[in-house]
This record gives structure tokens, C-alpha cells and sequence, in this order.
């Protein structure tokens, strides 16, 4: 699996941008949103019942993502048909603000190793990738245990201050300061 400090691998996917199938469709490359952090997240399948709640969850703090000049990516294996027919039929999905992605070639999902072998899905993995491409968090869960899109904000604001910020470290919190 990639990890910290590693560079986050060229891709080119179908995102599903909106319910309506007139404008649903959009094509997606490590280029998008260039000079932006990113978040990245997966998840196993549509029509399941963790990762709608957890899709949800990135849904509600997308405005802070964005107030802080990231970019937001959900992904997972399944087509990008079958993104917009969940988005379409759960209340949760229909306005999400930002593209869920598809993986279906099982390509990015490899190339960054949270491809569950054994399930043939993505695992329920996050990355957090700084404006250089260079993967700076991940956060991997158990396929049944959802993941607290709170502490990816939290982690980013903390990367993002480009200082050494002590464990609960919170935005607006002070950071250590090493003694000289």
C-alpha cells in the first residue's frame, strides 16, 4: 500500500457530478484540481449501508474542505452508472458536492493498494495528498467499521499549518513551538 510521502499515482476516471443524467458525467485525472490539496476517499460498494454515512459525513463538511482549498473525491469500483443510480435513489447522495469516481478498472484502487484481493472492492481508505501530488495521511478502516470524516479535517488543518501540532491538536489550537 502507498503511504505517507509517497507520490499519489496517475489516474483517469468517470466522476458522477450530479443525479441529473444530463449533466451527470465528468472526466477526472491526477490533474484535477492541480495545485489544490485533495482528499481521496473510498469505499467498498454502492447500496450498502456503512458508506452511504460516511459519504454523507464528507457531504456535510465539504464547505470547511473547501473553505481551506481542497478538493474532495469519493471513489469506489462500481461504474459510474451505478454512482448515479444511488445518487439518485438515496436522499443522502442526490446534492453531494463533490464527484463520486469510478474505479471500475480497478486501476487507482491497485496502483495505491487498497484493493481487496479476496472481495475484489476497494478498501475503506482515505488519503489526505498535498498541492505536489505527495500523499501526506492515510486512514484505513475495516470494511465494516465506517471512518470519522471529522478526523480528516482534523489532520488537514494540522497539515496545513506546517508545524508540529501535539495529539487532539484542534484549528486554532496552539502548536509546539521546539525549544531553541
Amino acid at each position: 500500500m502507498l503511504s505517507v510521502g509517497d507520490k499519489f499515482p496517475d489516474f483517469s476516471v468517470t466522476g458522477v457530478v450530479s443525479a441529473d443524467p444530463r449533466a451527470a458525467f465528468a472526466d477526472f485525472t491526477q490533474a484535477s484540481d492541480a495545485g489544490k490539496w485533495k482528499i481521496v476517499f473510498f469505499w467498498p460498494k454502492d447500496f450498502t449501508f456503512v458508506c452511504p454515512t460516511e459519504i454523507a459525513g464528507f457531504g456535510q463538511l465539504y464547505g470547511d474542505f473547501k473553505d481551506r482549498g481542497t478538493a474532495v473525491y469519493g471513489v469506489s469500483t462500481d461504474s459510474e452508472f451505478v454512482h448515479l443510480a444511488w445518487r439518485q435513489s438515496h436522499a443522502d447522495l442526490k446534492h453531494l458536492p463533490f464527484p463520486m469516481l469510478s474505479d471500475i478498472k480497478r486501476e487507482l484502487s491497485t496502483a495505491l493498494g487498497v484493493l481487496d484481493a479476496a472481495a475484489g472492492v476497494a478498501k475503506r481508505a482515505s488519503f489526505i495528498v498535498d498541492p505536489d501530488g505527495i500523499i501526506r495521511f492515510v486512514y484505513v478502516t475495516d470494511m465494516s467499521v465506517g471512518r470519522n470524516p471529522q478526523e480528516v479535517l482534523r489532520v488537514l488543518d494540522a497539515l496545513q499549518t506546517d508545524e508540529l501540532c501535539p495529539c487532539n491538536w484542534r484549528k486554532g489550537d496552539e502548536v509546539l513551538k521546539p525549544a531553541v
